[in-house]
């Protein structure tokens, strides 16, 4: 699936299924929240902490979460995200083509 599918998808099943998307202010709010969760299995599974019991190492699904709250706000508002991607791509590598190469901090 592309970038641009995944945006055609969400929107097909927010008309769907979802009645209609959450604010923008709402669906940011959900998006720092689906952050949290991520966070949370983040910290447990590559962090200090431990899960506990019955909770579930679900990385996948909660970056999906991101994903999909991500893409209803581009949705929302206008945005295309192959083409803001490809673009954001370009600056990265204009702007950072030697500086990471150059880092002695990254060398193995």
């Amino acid at each position: 699936m592309t970038i641009k599918e995944a945006q055609e998808a969400v929107d097909q099943w927010i008309h769907e299924y979802g009645v209609r998307y959450f604010s923008e202010l709402t669906n940011m709010a959900v998006l720092t929240e689906e952050v949290g969760e991520l966070a949370r299995i983040m910290a447990r599974k590559y962090g200090d902490q431990s899960f506990k019991p019955g909770e579930k190492e679900n990385l996948g699904d909660e970056m999906a979460d991101v994903l999909w709250v991500l893409i209803c706000l581009a949705n929302q508002t206008g945005v295309d995200l192959t083409e803001e991607f490809r673009k954001n791509l370009e600056k990265k590598t204009r702007r950072d083509a030697l500086r990471h190469i150059a880092n002695p901090k990254l060398k193995a």
